[in-house]
């Protein structure tokens, strides 16, 4: 019986969220720093972080990184963080304007796709999404089922 692996992320990626291709459309995608204690950042060194249900919001005039999942270090008994809380994104001013201008007017939503190290700094990747509809996930569903075909046959055809 074969073994199922654990599907890889990207190279020097901690976290991505593959998910938020299908149930988003990304847009414009926007680098960050995040403010970390030292625990998460050991913690993500570790065993990584979970980016499924996380989003971020601007508040006070401030970008901030909601339901990121980053498990608890497990050396650090007693000082350890709170896995779930809320951690501040770094982003230049205009940047931030040019977000908050864009999630107003359109509708649209700050949704993290990967966190990465970028030499000793973590990095949170954020995109500009609109929601999918429910056709939208079953036609992404079909092209990608098509591509599948397609490159399959011509792996057959090649041999």
């Amino acid at each position: 019986m074969a073994k199922t692996k654990k599907r890889k992320i990207g190279a020097g990626d901690v976290a991505s969220n593959r998910y938020a291709s299908y149930r988003y459309e990304l847009s414009d995608r926007l680098e960050c720093g995040v403010v970390l204690s030292g625990t998460e950042v050991k913690a993500l060194r570790a065993s990584g972080a979970q980016l499924k249900d996380g989003y971020a919001a601007i508040r006070d005039g401030e970008l901030w990184l909601h339901s990121v999942h980053i498990p608890p270090y497990l050396p650090a008994s007693r000082e350890n963080h709170d896995p779930e809380r809320d951690r501040k994104l770094l982003v230049h001013r205009g940047e931030l304007e040019r977000i908050a201008a864009q999630v107003h007017e359109r509708g649209l939503t700050l949704v993290p796709t990967r966190i990465y190290f970028s030499g000793p700094r973590a990095k949170v990747e954020i995109a500009l999404a609109r929601g999918k509809n429910l056709y939208d996930k079953r036609e992404s569903i079909r092209e990608r089922e098509t591509k599948r075909d397609m490159e399959r046959g011509l792996r057959e055809a090649s041999r």
